[in-house]
């Protein structure tokens, strides 16, 4: 038994081992079986591998891609996007880290090549990018982490059966295979923005595709690969002019777009030389190796616009190489100048900001959001895993995020530094507060391919918007291929969310309001103030719109007024209850969020704050509060057409003027109550009649009045107040002003006569302040009025005034319709809208210094019809003006000239500031500070001293600060001339550090610098601000200097007005201003709100008066409260100021100024700018009012550079130093060093006379612009050939006329004189043949007189014929 167990128990044993080791041993086998199929696999895929001896055809490229993405499935995924017109595969390598699952936190990026079939290289070096990618993942840092981090996409070949055609060795593409296999151009049919193209989609599949796959992946970057030179090009291909070549066509991305393409470029060794040297173009060049594709040549329905303005994705065009199919034995040349740089141009896919946004509720990932950037007005939107990625240069922004049903959310000062992006993430909060059943979603985008291509120039804007607001709806209209439709959420029971609580708001009440939905909403709200009632209350006004901050061309302002009179309460009301609406059903409601998207809708709720506050809830027709609290009724107020108004115009008709004036507004309603009806102009007439008074667009105001009136159902019966006026009647609801009874000075006639805007008035119900319970009764009779009334503002024509040259729009131009006396004017961006009733209309578009354009335009019945014009200069380059060399700086003047260009620089541009006031000691530290730390700009400079021997200092900021540079303009900032008033001192110190901190940093601040002298004088005198006190208002201590003198009353050029020398701060100061050159100054002072321009002696007419003031606006419109023209300032009667600008003179009058001295012996304009009442506030005011004066500051560094400018020489090109020109008549100016001289204008026509001693007197006629830099204008003179001031031909030719005249009459003379003497001598030759006889005769006559005598002694009678044949005889 003891052997059986042990053989038992070895038995066991051996199967034990069996069953370990057998097993072990099969998957050793398997696993050694898998190693060597996959070592025959890669063996395989290492053979497929080709070197550089030859290009792949369509089969080679296929297998090797095949090949590749079975070698590496790890990391490569081989797909199709499509087939081309012959079937071939458009085959797409995508490699990332785990590719075939999409996973959040990656950005896409993607290059297609091959696009022109006959251009290789791009082909070639895309397949050998894949390899090289697969190849070293794993072993190349750098390339692991980039295919890690990064989901990138490859499409070697975009036109497969171009390449089949294409003949190696041509270079030039003569012998086909560009174009697809249906001869169409695939870089030439995508939807553009400018340019209507028409194809049928059956003929390009290849870029079909393509649309396709860029809306589905949401690219962030991309490259373009083509060939023909060498050179990298980036967005716009075309412009509206469509100009062939040199016209910059630039993005709102635009520096970015130059950063991506200079990464390429500076890593190819050929294309950052900018000189391809292509034999077909040799004298080609590409400053830095690129270009703006427009300027380089225009192109329409390119692929990387479409990826632009429609895509998430930024991308570039780049061209290879000179021959567009070289031989192979360039191709790894070409690998190796290219390797670098596409790596490098891939890394770029993480630069800028990147994040998630989530639900705040239950931290879903949330797609489609829009990310919005402040300033930069392209938006993407998030994708599936709600990652986004916007990339971005360094700097500070503003990014908000924005989704349909969630509250919008705002990160401010996000910093983007160098390098990897920063994450900012968006946790959105959903509203939840809206009743029961309201549905609450985010929008869902879907794309669609329909049969055709079809993008229109009058849908341009359209396009452009699609791609920055994903909300919009339609990229075009139903025949566009690339179809982004925006659904808004829907449901059979889903009702917009509805105001829960009504009652009437107070002034404060109403502010708590106002602010607490700007601040929930901030993405589509701004609440701003556009002045002060008379008892000090703001006059708010709310901004609702997708972009609130800033008008976006294209986009209709809309306005409602409420509460004008103050006991006229329901319109307060409603317009509280509007906008509550609004935000909480933006983004679920469809209605309410297209509105939003395509409107900038502004909603003042109360225009009559003071009256409000003493009304009377119940007054059903009183009139307590009615008027404003000086008891004037506002709307009686305004400039009338008819009736002279002489009620002094109140503080509230003056902002309110002020602010309709500084928007394009298009349509408006001013909300009243006490009847129930719409009223429309005019509101009287000339004989003051109750009278229907129509005026030139009755029509139009007809369908206005009738959109609000039908849509309130006790309006349009027509009988409103039947108990209190049982016989009034208006038909469908609506009256003509005058017709019911006359309103002089009303606004609704104001708006329409002097602006663009149509305003009706409407009465909202026969009770003026009814009971709060009654207020939801209101609100519901009126809610679809008000939204309805708003749509009308979508009415009519609308489109753009373009410059044909630069694709610009062109401002101020007049827009008007054939048969109605009623033009608009465009806007800044060349923007304009014509309220239109349906019918065919003859419009003509006219310009200062262009010719008129006309064309006949359908207004439909339904929508707006949108007409664009593009005008031609008169005269493109008037005789002796050439262009301005640098269109980037002139470009930048017009960006910081219009629009929101001057907001965004200073919002662009803060700085850490801690405001004080300075001693005397202090601010000479300070600016020494100055130019220790920025030596290359800066300058200080000593004018001279003070009585008390303190320096009077000038500060001078230039890029070449110890050079004269008489080309550039030079510009003057003076402060403290009243040591009581020291805030100018302070911001002009906090001036020139903000400049000199953003020198080098801010783009736009650096140009300035550079092309501008800046020379800043921050305190004249010092003497007096070292007695002045803090926070004293009025204190006269501290004015003058230490002799008592007020210096602005020192300053007299001619010594016959001097009674005592000059002051040595005015000498200082008078020694600079003689050394001219300047072209403006600006002096800072106090004690009130205003700016004041020359002259302060009382001088009439004041020569040049029109730019004066035009100086003077520009700064006061720059203000936020300067330009309502309400100083307030207490103990002074500087009320209701138009603008904000006076004459100093009507001011102040006064001899001696400083401003006078500046104009009439410096030729140079000066302004004053009073900054606020207070003399010596408080120090903590002094943040506040640098954010009042900084954009106004910078303005003037952007105006100094207009008007005109340049050179004086005579024929021979030699400079003429010293020439007068004079300016309309009046002004003078002097030509400086190197014969440069350069004068501000107001913008229009001005005529220039030039002269100089020994030349000949020039004349010429210049248009200056308001937003383009000066006008450049060379002046030949000619050599004086004047005698005694007459020409010199002309005085030659009479000396010579003359001259012939003399001899010939001294010849005549000489002649009849001759003759004269021979007959003399005849007859006394005669009277000597016969002495006898006349001795007899004078002896007989002498016994007469001696008169017979001295008659007969020298007789001569040679004159008879007898006498004359007898003398002759002899």
């Amino acid at each position: 038994m003891g052997t059986s167990l042990q053989d038992r128990t070895t038995t066991w044993l051996l199967f034990g081992i069996m069953l370990f080791v057998v097993p072990n041993l099969i998957t050793a086998l398997r696993v050694g079986e898998a190693r060597l199929i996959r070592r025959a696999i890669n063996n395989d895929a290492k053979e497929d591998i080709e070197d550089f001896s030859k290009y792949y055809n369509y089969a080679d490229m296929t297998r090797l891609l095949k090949s590749m993405s079975l070698k590496y499935p790890h990391i490569a995924n081989l797909s199709s996007i499509g087939q081309s017109v012959q079937g071939r595969q458009l085959w797409v390598m995508r490699i990332t880290k785990d590719p075939n699952a999409d996973v959040p936190g990656k950005p896409k990026c993607k290059y297609v090549g091959n696009m022109h079939g006959d251009e290789t290289i791009s082909r070639q070096v895309l397949v050998y990018l894949v390899e090289y990618l697969l190849a070293r993942y794993g072993e190349d840092p750098r390339i692991t982490d980039l295919v890690t981090t990064t989901d990138i996409y490859i499409m070697p070949s975009m036109n497969p059966d171009g390449f089949e055609k294409s003949v190696v060795g041509d270079c030039n593409g003569d012998a086909g295979g560009r174009t697809n296999a249906q001869n169409f151009d695939l870089n030439r049919i995508f939807p553009d923005q400018f340019y209507t193209i028409n194809v049928d989609q059956v003929n390009i599949p290849e870029v079909t595709a393509v649309i396709k796959w860029i809306l589905k992946e949401k690219f962030v970057l991309s490259g373009n690969l083509h060939g023909g030179t060498v050179v990298a090009s980036y967005p716009f291909d075309d412009s509206a002019s469509h100009k062939l070549q040199g016209y910059y066509s630039r993005s709102v991305d635009d520096k970015l777009f130059k950063h991506l393409a200079l990464t390429y470029a500076k890593n190819h060794p050929v294309m950052r030389t900018g000189q391809p040297f292509c034999p077909d173009t040799p004298n080609e060049t590409f400053e830095n190796g690129i270009t703006n594709g427009a300027e380089w040549y225009d192109i329409a329905g390119g692929m990387q616009d479409f990826n632009y303005l429609n895509g998430n994705c930024l991308e570039i065009t780049l061209e290879l190489s000179c021959c567009k199919y070289p031989p192979a034995t360039e191709l790894k040349k070409e690998w190796d100048y290219n390797r670098e740089s596409l790596v490098a141009y891939m890394e770029q896919v993480h630069i800028g900001v990147r994040g998630y946004v989530k639900d705040a509720t239950n931290g879903t990932a949330l797609p489609d959001v829009r990310i919005i950037v402040a300033g930069i007005n392209h938006n993407l939107t998030t994708a599936q895993f709600g990652d986004y990625y916007r990339l971005l240069l360094p700097g500070t922004y503003n990014i908000s995020a924005v989704a349909g049903g969630y509250m919008p959310m705002t990160v401010a000062g996000v910093q983007v530094v160098d390098g990897r992006a920063v994450e900012v993430n968006f946790t959105l909060t959903p509203l939840e507060d809206g009743p029961t059943g309201a549905v609450l979603s985010t929008p869902t985008v879907t794309t669609t391919i329909p049969t055709t291509t079809t993008t229109s120039l009058a849908d341009s804007t359209s396009v452009q918007t699609a791609s920055s607001t994903a909300e919009t709806g339609s990229l075009d209209d139903e025949e566009t291929t690339t179809h982004l439709e925006v659904q808004a959420p829907s449901h059979p029971e889903n009702q917009p969310i509805q105001p829960q609580k009504f009652h009437h708001h107070h002034y404060n009440d109403m502010e708590l309001f106002l602010r607490k939905y700007s601040q929930t909403f901030p993405s589509i709200t701004q609440l701003y103030s556009v002045g002060r009632s008379v008892e000090n209350r703001e006059l708010y006004v709310m901004v609702i719109s997708d972009n609130p901050n800033v008008h976006e061309p294209g986009e209709p302002e809309f306005k409602y007024v409420g509460n004008m009179h103050g006991n006229e309460v329901v319109g307060r009301e409603l317009l509280l209850n509007l906008i509550e609406y609004l935000c909480l059903n933006y983004g679920s409601d469809r209605e309410v969020t297209q509105l939003v998207n395509s409107t900038r809708i502004h909603i003042m709720p109360s225009m009559n704050p003071d009256g409000y506050e003493i009304a009377r809830e119940g007054d059903v027709r009183g009139f307590i509060g009615s008027n404003n609290s000086k008891n004037f009724d506002l709307n009686r107020n305004f400039p009338d057409q008819f009736v002279s108004v002489t009620e002094p115009r109140q503080p509230e008709t003056i902002a309110v003027m002020n602010w309709i004036r500084s928007h394009p507004f298009v349509l408006s309603a001013n909300l009243h109550g006490g009847s129930l009806v719409v009223n429309y102009p005019y509101d009287n007439d000339k004989q003051g009649r109750t009278q229907y008074s129509r005026c030139p667009d009755d029509e139009v105001f007809q369908q206005l009045a009738r959109a609000y009136s039908q849509e309130n159902e006790l309006m349009k019966k027509g009988h409103p107040c039947t108990e209190m006026y049982p016989q009034e009647f208006f038909a469908d609801g609506i009256t003509n002003g005058a017709h019911w009874y006359n309103v002089p000075g009303g606004m609704q006639d104001w708006n329409y006569l002097n602006t663009n805007c149509f305003e009706v008035t409407i009465e909202l119900g026969c009770v003026k302040y009814p009971q709060e319970k009654d207020l939801p009764s209101y609100w519901e009779q009126n809610r679809r009025a008000l939204l309805q009334y708003i749509q009308q503002v979508h009415r009519g024509v609308k489109g753009m005034v373009i410059d044909i040259k630069d694709g610009s729009g062109i401002p101020n131009a007049t827009i008007t319709v054939e048969e109605i006396d009623h033009p608009v004017i465009t806007n800044l961006a060349g923007d304009y809208w014509r309220l239109l009733v349906p019918g065919t209309y003859h419009l003509t578009a006219s310009a200062q210094g262009y010719n008129p354009v006309s064309i006949y335009a359908s207004v439909p019945k339904d929508g707006v019809e949108i007409v664009d014009f593009r005008l031609t200069r008169l005269h493109t380059e008037p005789k002796g003006t050439i262009s301005d060399p640098d269109e980037e700086f002139e470009s930048l003047i017009k960006k910081l000239s219009l629009g929101p260009g001057l907001e965004q620089l200073v919002l662009s541009t803060a700085t850490e500031s801690s405001f004080r006031y300075r001693t005397y000691k202090e601010l000479s530290e300070f600016l020494r500070g100055l130019t220790l730390n920025f030596p290359n700009i800066t300058s200080l400079h000593s004018l001279g001293q003070s009585m008390e021997f303190r320096t009077i200092w000038a500060l001078e900021i230039s890029n070449k600060p110890e050079e004269p540079e008489p080309a550039k303009p030079k510009i003057r900032f003076v402060a403290g001339i009243h040591g009581n008033a020291p805030v100018g001192t302070e911001l002009l110190l906090e001036f020139a550090a903000f400049l000199c901190i953003n020198y080098g940093k801010n783009p736009d601040i650096t140009r300035l610098i550079n092309e501008t002298r800046i020379v800043i004088l921050p305190s004249i005198n010092p003497d007096g601000r070292e007695l002045a006190k803090e926070k004293k208002c009025n204190s006269t201590v501290g004015m003058t200097n230490t002799q008592g003198k007020d210096l602005d009353t020192d300053f007299f050029g001619n010594a016959s007005q001097r009674v005592v020398k000059a002051q040595p701060e005015t000498r200082a100061v008078m020694d600079l201003i003689l050394q001219r050159g300047f072209s403006l100054s600006v002096a800072l002072d106090g004690g009130s709100l205003l700016v004041t321009y020359p002259y302060d002696k009382p001088v009439q007419p004041v020569e040049n008066e029109e730019t004066l003031n035009y100086l003077a606006n520009t700064y006061a419109r720059k203000h936020p409260k300067m330009f309502l023209g309400d100083a307030g300032c207490p103990g002074t009667n500087q009320e209701n100021i138009p603008d904000g600008v006076l004459r100093a003179a009507e001011r102040q009058s006064h001899m001696g100024s400083m401003k006078d001295f500046s104009v009439d012996f410096g030729h140079c304009p000066e302004i004053t700018v009073y900054t606020g009442c207070c003399l010596f506030p408080p120090a903590e005011q002094l943040a506040s009012l640098w954010a009042d004066n900084k954009k106004a500051l910078l303005s003037m560094l952007v105006e100094v550079h207009k008007g005109v400018r340049g050179i004086v020489r005579d024929k021979s090109g030699k400079p003429i130093v010293g020439a007068m020109l004079v300016l309309n008549g009046g002004m003078k100016v002097f030509s400086a060093e190197g014969g440069h001289f350069r004068a501000l204008l107001e913008p229009g026509k001005h005529n220039i006379e030039a002269v100089a001693d020994g030349y000949e007197q020039q004349r010429q006629e210049v248009t200056v612009s308001a937003y383009e830099v000066a006008s450049y204008v060379v002046i030949v003179f000619d050599m004086d050939s004047r005698i005694f001031g007459l020409p010199r031909a002309f005085v030659v030719a009479t000396a010579a006329a003359s001259m012939t005249a003399l001899v010939l009459t001294a010849c005549i003379i000489w002649c009849v004189c001759s003759a004269k003497s021979n007959r003399q001598k005849d007859g006394f030759h005669r009277l000597r043949q016969h002495r006898d006889d006349y001795e007899d005769e004078i002896r007989f006559t002498s016994m007469g007189s001696k008169k017979s005598l001295l008659a007969n002694e020298f007789q001569d009678d040679s004159e008879s014929e007898e006498d004359m044949l007898y003398a002759n005889d002899l």
